[in-house]
């Protein structure tokens, strides 16, 4: 009977994911905004689970931009996309960085990074 309690368990427990890793962040600005290089490792398995997205948020928490990715990087890891575009509140001097991924959904450990003068 403990072994059937067991089983019946994980079989409720929904599959675990590991977060992406932010790896490294690069960025500048110019008239149309910043751009951010963010470079991204997870063990991505194919369509059923991969890093999916990273976001640049605001110090209060406040989303300025969104990177989707739309497909998996099995063989390519780590891996590097852009954003460009994104409005940095005046006086800003961080942001913070949060990726995802499509098991795990958002990381929760957002790193903060500071903004080049």
């Amino acid at each position: 009977m403990k072994h059937l309690l067991f089983l019946c368990a994980l079989i409720g427990t929904p599959a675990l994911s590991d977060s992406p890793v932010i790896e490294k962040v690069t960025a500048f600005g110019n008239s149309n905004g910043w751009r951010f290089d963010v470079t991204l490792s997870h063990p991505d398995t194919g369509w059923d689970d991969y890093a999916d997205g990273w976001r640049v948020l605001d110090m209060d928490g406040k989303e300025l931009g969104l990177r989707v990715l739309a497909h998996p990087h099995v063989n390519e890891q780590p891996f590097t996309r852009s954003l460009g575009n994104v409005k940095i509140p005046e006086g800003a001097t961080q942001v913070q960085i949060e990726a995802r991924d499509l098991v795990g959904g958002w990381s929760g450990k957002p790193i903060i990074f500071d903004l080049p003068k």
